[in-house]
């Protein structure tokens, strides 16, 4: 089962946490694990060269340490800094300090920064933001038409609580995500954007009753199926009534029909006019 909870409660529970802990620690927490992510997508780090998107706030202080632990294993780290009057001041000197450089998101090299990158880190706006991507930063986003992208928490453009993408969105290969998912990351359009989704725990508090969705997996769906007994016959485990398909388009009864037998139905009826088929 994955729980989701909006944006709101997730910013209480965040606040609460940075409380109880010193000042920083679910930054690092979450910079670590963003880095471990990324350092398994390389598999090799040394000489690696990574590119960070990086926006205003937290998102981008997330990118920006996380840039900084590559970059002290050996990785060629370079940042695009998209707001650079209010880039994280941490999380910058953090990344200079580990040998990272700074890229003007203006000029030609900021393209070529991003086109020439084995990983693009999308650290450009995080759970907060409004809006599709601005033109600067949606051309930036499609220079990286060659690499592996990791969105910080949610992807650039993705509204966290709809999963709407009103305009120009990353596109994701692996999200990572903090604390807890986000409705956007689970349902579409924004689930497509997400790619491979990684939650990480950063030690938030979340109260059950305050879920804003609930996404069944696989297993979840599994336990909820009867499992047959010695005395089970097909009316026990229930009958299933199949109406679909056509003479002209019979794949959709027998897909139908296959399935109701496979997923351990004790008996199928079907009614329609592909029945020749169904039964061949």
């Amino acid at each position: 089962m994955r729980s989701a909870y909006d944006v709101e409660t997730v910013r209480t529970a965040e606040r609460a946490a940075m409380a109880r802990g010193p000042e920083g620690a679910l930054m690092q927490r979450a910079a670590a694990a963003l880095a471990a992510e990324c350092a398994r997508l390389l598999g090799r780090v040394y000489g690696s060269r990574v590119t960070l998107l990086v926006g205003s706030g937290d998102n981008g202080g997330d990118a920006l340490y996380a840039g900084a632990r590559l970059a002290r294993r050996g990785a060629g780290v370079s940042a695009v800094l998209l707001a650079s009057d209010r880039t994280h001041p941490g999380g910058l000197a953090a990344l200079l300090a580990a040998g990272g450089r700074v890229v003007d998101a203006e000029g030609v090299r900021a393209e070529e920064a991003v086109a020439g990158a084995r990983l693009v880190v999308d650290g450009i706006v995080g759970i907060g933001g409004r809006g599709g991507l601005r033109e600067r930063a949606a051309r930036l986003v499609a220079a990286a038409r060659e690499a592996t992208v990791v969105a910080v928490d949610l992807p650039s453009g993705v509204a966290a609580d709809t999963g709407e993408v009103p305009g120009e969105a990353v596109r994701a290969d692996v999200t990572v995500t903090f604390g807890t998912y986000k409705p956007g990351l689970l349902v579409d359009p924004g689930r497509e954007y997400a790619g491979a989704v990684r939650l990480v725990d950063i030690g938030l508090e979340l109260p059950p009753g305050e879920r804003a969705l609930e996404a069944l997996q696989y297993a979840d769906v599994a336990r909820l199926l009867p499992v047959p007994g010695g005395e089970s016959d097909k009316y026990r485990r229930g009958v299933v009534g199949v109406v679909a398909g056509s003479a002209r388009y019979p794949g959709a009864a027998v897909l139908c029909v296959a399935g109701a037998l496979h997923g351990g139905a004790g008996a199928v009826r079907y009614a329609g006019p592909a029945a020749d088929a169904v039964i061949a």
